[in-house]
């Protein structure tokens, strides 16, 4: 399935080096809430000036090539590629390599840092862009082909950086649209290797462990196996993978994608099954840009953990949240969200998308 793929070795050579305290300055911290547990990362090597926060938050999605940092990374300075995929003619296809502005410092361990009656320690792992090539051309109207290159890509780098000291957990993630965060038009997702499970993986790994030890069957096989039978939610599926609104859609368009035979590690897929999840998840995509017009929207893949640890109770699976509504007052102070269309309904207007 790879057309050609050239690993690299990351380049040691830098434009000038920095001091000790210049890269002190540079690392990035994850703060612990004392009262809830949950994490924040202070990203220093992306700080912005207070003024900064004031500028339009919306780019043009036929915005010009000219400028564009990703359609030549090695012309506009970006790090050596850690994974580049070539055609037989030698153009590149799609290219991995470390985010020149790091939410995370590389290939540390993490240090203490302790302040008063709160902890927190250095924002240490790694921090990679994977880029596409067509400048123009969003995942959700790429072909199956070539959407199954990009999970290609998250796939080898996650085998290659799960073992590392500093990574307990690997977050593959898609921005679309200014206001779904994406700071560049060109179509990239994003990786990072980090020290801590978020709270969110953590309520997902006891809310499937204690389902199981109630019902002696994985959660999300029995809502995938539920949805397939009656169709109410389902937005497409062939033979190994399934896309659905989940029952309990946090927002508009909602959906989740899914392997219907349980697997807890996204990292374990097989060629094969690369192939059938693309084809489940193009559709998927492209009937959210038909429906909605090329709304922002977000994707990321939940995987068991790589800390060592088994899990065999999770399932893996990516979940695809269209930027329809701003969170407001309510959702802010309780954590809940509002939807304004049934899961039901989106489902079916999706399904017709497709068709």
């Amino acid at each position: 399935m790879k057309i050609e793929i050239e690993n690299k070795t990351k380049s040691k050579k830098g434009r000038g080096k920095k001091t000790k305290k210049q890269e002190e300055n540079n690392i990035s911290e994850l703060r612990q809430d004392i009262v809830t547990g949950d994490w924040v990362v202070i990203a220093v090597g992306r700080a912005k000036r207070p003024e900064d926060f004031a500028e339009d938050k919306h780019w043009d999605s036929e915005d010009s090539l000219d400028g564009c940092l990703f359609c030549d990374p090695e012309k506009s300075g970006q790090e050596k590629d850690v994974l580049i995929y070539r055609t037989s003619e030698g153009d590149w296809t799609l290219r991995v390599f470390p985010n020149k502005y790091p939410a995370f410092s590389r290939g540390k361990v993490p240090r203490s840092l302790e302040e008063g009656p709160y902890f927190a320690m250095t924002g240490t792992g790694y921090h990679e862009l994977i880029v596409t090539r067509d400048h123009y051309k969003s995942i959700a109207l790429l072909d199956s082909v070539e959407v199954a290159e990009i999970f290609d890509a998250f796939q080898d780098r996650y085998l290659a950086l799960m073992n590392r000291k500093s990574v307990n957990y690997i977050s593959i993630f898609h921005n679309h649209g200014k206001e779904a965060g994406a700071s560049i038009a060109h179509p990239h997702s994003q990786l990072m290797a980090i020290p801590v499970i978020s709270p969110y993986i953590k309520l997902e790994l006891d809310g499937s462990e204690n389902y199981y030890r109630s019902n002696k069957q994985c959660v999300y096989c029995v809502m995938s196996e539920y949805e397939s039978e009656f169709q109410k939610r389902v937005v497409c599926e062939n033979d190994e993978f399934i896309a659905f609104c989940p029952f309990a859609s946090r927002a508009a368009f909602e959906v989740w994608v899914m392997p219907k035979k349980h697997s807890p590690y996204f990292e374990r897929i097989s060629n094969d099954e690369k192939i059938k999840l693309a084809e489940v998840f193009q559709k998927a995509l492209n009937s959210i840009y038909k429906a909605l017009g090329n709304s922002p929207y977000n994707f990321y893949i939940h995987t068991a953990p790589c800390d060592g640890k088994d899990y065999p109770h999770f399932h893996w699976h990516i979940e695809i949240l269209p930027r329809t509504a701003t969170w407001a007052g309510f959702e802010l102070e309780t954590g809940i969200e509002i939807s304004v269309i049934q899961p039901e309904i989106a489902a079916e207007f999706l399904r017709k998308q497709i068709e």
